[in-house]
């Protein structure tokens, strides 16, 4: 049975049926306290303030995943001067970024409707219901202690115009000038505040690392619309007290590509400096899908990489420091901010809109989380659970949705012992083989590195591929070294979800055609300097299993140290096209062509330094037998 946990304190309600009312007025001096449940509100919501000067205005309290719905069609009309009040936690220290979106704004007396957030909002919680207010600080770095909590408000940046510059950054500081439904940037806290708050957890108000703040304002409510463009990104959020359907949002907006950007920040390096940085952004794929039929959704970790003093990626770590999170879920929690991307070809100046349609009754947990900045792997929730209640009161009723993601497998490469990778490649029924809006390309500021893997789709660089399944496709895969010399990269499947098409995933390699099993273990490759982006596939058939059966019984490969020679016996006279010898990396050594149909061939292989040849012999009809070799006593 759906819960409705409330207090009432001459609260006055017209029209209350279960949980669903048609407006709702909190009278000054009069509270609503919800603690783990949700209130649906169906019309407006009028929060009075103070009117008989006792300081004690309507307050409505959300608290311990407790969520404030409402079922307004257009725009809000909420109104008062009265507080909603609920708490939420960031999740860096004073060195590092958290994207966030207020579900809350001003509360004057005069307008109706949705106001602007400013950090002055804030608030440092002491009790269950009482906070007091934050100060600010001019100094780069925000603190916390038993009684207070400072924030630097230096680094409150907003990116209000659709753009891909890091000069679109715009710095808000400690005004109130953040609209309804724009993300902004916030930096956590250094210190610690021991006060725990009944009935909220456990937790103290900040351990070291993770701040509670009271967010207390006017909650927002109704069609809240952000400025998009076409291949710009927009930085947003959820913009209200309650869990967000990133899934519903995206299905509503024809005008975003359907992902959603979470940033990631190392949370090892203590600097302001912006090259000192190492961040990412994670990637959510609404991948197309069938809303109230399928979750519907792929989710790759961030790469992180290191930045020049105009924001653009320079380098990656080196060497890595952290190891970024791989979960985020559907339904994105109160205050979670991130950036959207309008699909291509979009007008500038066009719109997407959050509704209350969008919103949904979901705790936080494996299907709602706030991004966080840890790697600690004792307390992170399954990938792709759900947890708690799930309820969208203004329709779908999510205990009837599938919950599992469409089929998809995701592979890792290091990038030069210094970074990973992440791709994925997902399965869905009607989906095409080229480039649609289901597919994802490279973040912003991942894209454009100097060492790279990356999946290729119209010879550009994509990090999430979604087409239907045959076991005998086969997916470009590319490698990028821009650097001075080798680079190593180590390829492995890191998950397979809801996949069971094939057992075995393996890297192919065109120019040696071998193929090398990369489910359950890595492979290991160094190239020179160079785009690579017709060389590598992943496939989940090895091709020369059965060639190799059949040539194997035709030819002998035998490398003759003593003499120094290359053997290759052809008792049969199949006609051969060609002989290449390639050393471990790839490169060619030695190539013959239109050899023909002697029985016996010898090659010198004086030339050859000590160590490991493929040797690749392909007849006419196209068929190829690979093999390895190993020269000795050449040095």
């Amino acid at each position: 049975m759906r819960k409705f946990n409330y207090l009432l304190s001459t609260v006055i309600l017209f029209v209350f049926t279960n949980e669903i009312c048609a407006q709702l007025f909190v009278k000054d001096n009069s509270y609503i306290f919800n603690k783990g449940s949700y209130v649906f509100v169906k019309g407006a919501l009028n929060i009075q303030g103070d009117i008989d000067s006792n300081n004690t205005p309507g307050n409505f309290y959300l608290r311990k995943d407790g969520q404030l719905l409402q079922g307004t069609t257009l725009i809000s009309t909420n109104t008062g001067t009265g507080k909603l009040s609920l708490f939420q936690e960031g999740t860096v220290h004073n060195f590092a970024y958290n994207y966030w979106c207020s579900p809350i704004g001003l509360a004057t007396s005069s307008t109706i409707g949705n106001e602007p957030f400013g950090i002055s909002l804030l608030n440092r919680p002491t009790t269950k219901i009482n906070s007091t207010a934050i100060t600010t600080t001019g100094s780069y770095n925000g603190t916390t202690n038993n009684s207070s909590l400072n924030i630097a408000s230096y680094w409150i940046f907003r990116y209000p115009t659709p753009s891909t510059s890091y000069t679109a950054w715009v710095q808000s500081a400690a005004t109130s000038n953040i609209e309804a439904g724009q993300g902004f940037t916030m930096k956590g806290t250094s210190g610690t505040d021991s006060t725990i708050i009944v009935d909220e957890t456990q937790a103290t108000n900040n351990p070291g690392s993770k701040q509670r703040y009271d967010f207390r304002g006017k909650p927002n409510d109704g069609n809240i619309n952000i400025v998009v463009e076409g291949d710009k990104y927009t930085l947003t959020g959820n913009p209200y007290p309650s869990a967000l359907d990133l899934n519903k949002f995206f299905d509503d907006n024809p005008n975003l590509d359907g992902k959603a950007y979470f940033w990631v920040q190392d949370p090892t390096i203590m600097s302001h400096n912006l090259t000192s940085y190492s961040g990412g952004y994670a990637t959510y794929n609404f991948a197309d899908a069938d809303v109230g039929a399928s979750v519907g959704y792929i989710y790759t970790a961030a790469t992180l990489v290191n930045y020049d003093l105009g924001g653009n990626p320079l380098t990656l770590p080196n060497p890595p420091g952290y190891i970024p999170p791989t979960i985020a879920g559907r339904f994105a929690p109160i205050g979670q901010g991130f950036m959207v991307m309008g699909k291509t070809g979009v007008a500038a100046n066009s719109t997407a809109t959050f509704k209350n349609a969008h919103r949904a009754f979901v705790k936080e947990g494996a299907a709602s989380i706030f991004l966080r900045n840890s790697n600690s792997t004792n307390s992170q929730p399954t990938e792709y659970g759900f947890y708690g209640e799930i309820l969208n009161v203004a329709g779908t009723d999510y205990t009837t949705i599938s919950k599992a993601p469409p089929p998809h497998i995701k592979i890792n490469s290091t990038l030069n012992g210094s970074a990973i990778r992440q791709i994925a490649i997902g399965f869905k029924p009607g989906s095409i083989d080229g480039v649609d809006r289901a597919d994802a390309k490279s973040p912003n500021t991942q894209s454009n590195l100097p060492i790279d893997m990356y999946l290729v789709l119209d010879n550009k660089e994509y990090i999430h591929s979604i087409t239907t399944f045959d076991i005998n496709k086969r997916f470009p895969i590319g490698f990028k070294n821009n650097g001075d010399g080798m680079a190593t990269f180590k390829i492995q499947v890191s998950d397979m979800i809801n996949f069971t098409g094939s057992e075995k995933v393996y890297l192919y390699d065109g120019l040696t055609g071998l193929y090398y099993s990369i489910k359950g273990q890595y492979h290991e490759i160094s190239l020179s300097p160079g785009v690579y982006n017709n060389r590598f596939e992943i496939t989940f058939k090895n091709a020369t299993l059965n060639v190799d059966e059949n040539l194997s019984s035709n030819f002998v490969i035998v490398q003759n140290n003593p003499n120094q020679l290359l053997s290759i016996s052809n008792p049969n006279a199949l006609d051969i096209k060609s002989v290449t010898i390639f050393d471990i990396l790839g490169k060619q050594i030695f190539a013959k062509l239109n050899l023909g149909t002697d029985t016996t061939y010898h090659f010198p292989t004086t030339n050859l330094s000590d160590g490991v040849y493929v040797v690749q012999l392909q007849t006419t009809d196209n068929k190829s037998l690979s093999q390895k070799i190993i020269v000795k006593g050449n040095n």
